[in-house]
């Protein structure tokens, strides 16, 4: 019974771990697309179009 319940809070722990660094990898590619799309803007915010 104990080998059960051990071998189970790892595998949630392992799990939460897991959906930590999914989410920290959606933020920071979300955020590095705001950034791209800002850099983006400017760059064509200063060039003169003909």
């Amino acid at each position: 019974m104990d080998e059960s319940w051990v071998t189970m809070m790892m595998g949630s722990a392992v799990l939460l771990i897991a959906a930590l660094f999914v989410a920290g990898h959606y933020r920071r590619e979300h955020r590095r697309a705001q950034v791209l799309q800002r850099l983006d803007y400017a760059r064509h915010s200063r060039t003169p179009r003909h």
